[in-house]
């Protein structure tokens, strides 16, 4: 009985009545379809400004497009007539009738999109079109116009901000948790648009950064487009592909394309579709193409698609998602079945051609020769290893050239065994004139030699000796690894006091450069003296530039004698420079410096004693020899700036043209690398063999310490 009762009294409840929703409510629920997440917005207005005819797209993104989405373009602007109805819903002029879906080629047709936004977010709009003076800026709420368009400065084109987006939908607004992946969306759905309308230029900042993530110049190629947003290992393997259809009761269509050949792989698929211009998505198309590569390339790699797609307008149904992401394609397997046949021809033949990148030894590692010497080596590694601290296992030591920068960057040239000769012969030759005792018996230089030992510093002498070159870092600085500490070193400061200590080593002792054409000394002189004036060190009250130079002129021709016997300075009758000191060998100082050289002899040297006078001779031998950068710009730098050349007439109203010097631009180029060639094969060897650091250079930022190995050992031992 009790059960009867209560069905009788369920029966008896009655139906709840169904009520019109409020427009207010339907407008946020279609919103919400609309702009599903901040690429959504994003999205829907760059496809705006591309129906505008826009050649400039700038879009600008703060907290992954929920604080701030910024869209300009340059386009042909709102009308002021029509600001009051452009945030309405169902408000738009891609089309008047429902007829027209069926010839619709805008990518924007329904007029939802700016009226979702304003349902969800704050948007202002700033526009101004062909012809006006000036522009106007409108707010806009819930669909409607705030107040008047208000008069302001506007450029060519329409500026869109939606700010603060999903602040009345809190549970959504807190659902995006992650910032980062929101604006990673947002990158990509621009990076698309980007590579399709390759005459059209894209940027996208994020705000605090101060440079674009994304940036074309809508002048190039596809190719380029892809290369300039995905990376050149994309660009480098991609392949064309064309596909077409035309009959009728199949599909019609045609279809341009890139495709990774079998060379490319990644983690996974990335598939740019276009239908019709519009970007959209076709699983089914893009599981048969996945199909194609699962048999080519390795397992669970990727391939990179780009397709544009091209039929009949009536043969594509646009409205079938909110948010324009999918279409209905008539004959959608004909045309799926077309194009994979077409790409699994493309990769057939690419299978022919693949590349497989293998590296068995490190470069300047020899190969072993004979089996005598393997099953030596097998032994050699069979022992057992001292047991070392990961942390104090380094890559490479002084001794093995392996594993330095230059190794990666260079080939080995060929008789690298006749020149290792060489190099040793040299350093035999080299180390013979160490002995002090062949010096000149003369009191002065003994005190400078002994002054140079005992100011020596034990630490940087080892680490000079057992140090190995990495590669330079800078114009005058160079990396160099001395067991688990990688240092910054000065290759100026050091070559200098190289140069020094070796002049001094070598004093009455040197072999002679002979210059094939010797330089007056007057002239040398006038050039340096051109060089103080620009420098603000001489003016006319100091006396005519051509009465110093005769005077400095008569000073070192009265010191010939000792120049010539004790630095192999030659000077000839006729007051020319004939003859340098050999100081380091295979080294040949940079000419460029020679007049700076001959200034320093007649100005900067003490005459008065003997010691004095040698160890200033001795500087300013050891400056003039030094590794000083070259005098002409370095051109893979900032250098080409100094090689434009301005040509034409003087006219203010004809524009000049700014041509290169080609020929200056090859001379330095060649000084840059033979300094650097020098620097690595010439002046660390002799570093190890002869420098003696002195101990000013452990305070004074000739040695400075970047990485330890221990220390990053700690660092990432805990991550």
């Amino acid at each position: 009985m009790e059960a009867r009762s209560m069905d009788a009294e369920a029966c008896s409840v009655e139906a709840p009545p169904i009520r019109r929703l409020e427009e207010s409510v339907v407008n946020r629920i279609a919103a919400g379809e609309v702009i599903q997440r901040p690429f959504s917005a994003v999205k829907e207005l760059v496809e705006n400004s591309l129906d505008a005819s826009s050649s400039s797209i700038n879009v600008y993104i703060k907290d992954g497009g929920l604080k701030l989405i910024q869209v300009s373009d340059n386009g042909h602007g709102i009308r002021y007539e029509d600001l009051p109805i452009l945030c309405e819903r169902h408000t738009t002029s891609k089309l008047t009738s429902y007829e027209d879906l069926k010839t619709i080629s805008s990518l924007g047709f329904r007029g939802e999109a700016l009226a979702s936004m304003t349902f969800v977010a704050h948007v202002t709009v700033t526009t101004i079109t062909e012809g006006q003076t000036h522009g106007y800026r409108a707010s806009y709420k819930d669909g409607v116009l705030e107040q008047e368009p208000r008069p302001c400065a506007a450029v060519k084109g329409t500026q869109i901000m939606v700010e603060n987006l999903f602040y009345n939908m809190a549970a959504r607004r807190k659902s995006f948790k992650n910032l980062s992946d929101e604006y990673a969306r947002i990158l990509d759905v621009i990076s698309r648009y980007a590579i399709q309308k390759i005459n059209v230029s894209f940027s996208c900042k994020k705000h605090g950064d101060s440079t674009t993530d994304v940036h074309t110049t809508g002048m190039g190629s596809r190719i380029d487009a892809i290369r300039s947003i995905y990376g050149p290992s994309v660009a480098r393997e991609l392949v064309e592909i064309t596909a077409s259809d035309d009959d009728i009761s199949r599909s019609i269509f045609k279809m341009e394309g890139l495709v990774s050949s079998a060379n490319y792989s990644a983690k996974k698929t990335t598939m740019v579709l276009f239908i019709n211009d519009r970007l959209v998505e076709c699983s089914p198309l893009k599981k048969a193409i996945e199909v194609v590569y699962s048999a080519i390339l390795p397992k669970a790699s990727k391939p990179f698609i780009y397709m544009s797609i091209v039929l009949p307008s009536e043969h594509v149904d646009v409205n079938i998602h909110p948010t324009k992401r999918e279409v209905s394609l008539l004959n959608q397997e004909s045309l799926v079945d077309t194009i994979q046949n077409a790409v699994e021809a493309k990769l057939m033949h690419s299978n022919t051609t693949r590349i497989f990148y293998t590296q068995k030894t490190l470069p300047g590692i020899s190969k072993v020769a004979n089996t005598e010497e393997e099953e030596s080596l097998s032994q050699k590694l069979e022992t057992k290893l001292p047991n070392v601290p990961v942390r104090k296992i380094v890559r490479t030591d002084s001794s093995n050239p392996a594993g330095r920068m230059h190794a990666f960057l260079q080939k080995k040239p060929n008789g690298g065994q006749e020149a290792q000769g060489d190099l040793v012969t040299i350093r035999h030759a080299v180390r013979q004139r160490r002995n002090p005792k062949e010096t000149a018996d003369l009191t002065s230089i003994h005190e400078l030699m002994d002054a140079v030992d005992r100011n020596t510093h034990s630490g940087l002498l080892d680490i000079v000796k057992d140090c190995t070159y990495v590669g330079m870092a800078d114009n005058t600085s160079a990396l160099v690894q001395y067991k688990t500490q990688l240092y910054l070193v000065n290759v100026v400061k050091l070559s200098r006091e190289l140069m020094y200590q070796q002049v001094i080593r070598r004093f009455a002792h040197f072999d002679a450069l002979q210059l094939s054409n010797p330089p007056p000394i007057f002239e040398l002189l006038l050039i340096s003296l051109d060089e103080e004036e620009r420098s603000g060190l001489w003016d006319e009250s100091d006396g005519p530039k051509e009465q110093i130079a005769r005077l400095n002129v008569e000073l070192l021709e009265k010191k010939y004698e000792m120049l010539k016997e004790y630095f192999c300075v030659g000077i000839d009758q006729q007051g020319n420079l004939y003859n340098l000191p050999l100081v380091l060998d295979q080294y040949t100082p940079d000419m460029d410096r020679l007049p700076q050289f001959v200034w320093t002899l007649t100005n900067d040297v003490d005459w008065d004693t003997e010691k004095g006078c040698f160890e200033s001779i001795a500087a300013a031998i050891g400056d003039f020899y030094a590794l000083h950068p070259p005098l002409l710009p370095n051109p893979s730098e900032e250098g080409p700036k100094f090689y434009q050349i301005s040509e034409g007439n003087d006219h203010m109203d004809q524009q000049k043209e700014t041509n290169i010097d080609e020929d200056l631009i090859e001379e330095a180029k060649i000084k840059w690398d033979q300094r650097e060639w020098a620097i690595q094969h010439i002046l660390f060897p002799s570093l190890k063999l002869f420098l003696k650091p002195p101990k000013e250079m452990a305070s004074d930022g000739t040695f400075v310490q970047v990485a330890c190995l221990e220390n990053l050992f700690k660092i990432f031992e805990r991550c």
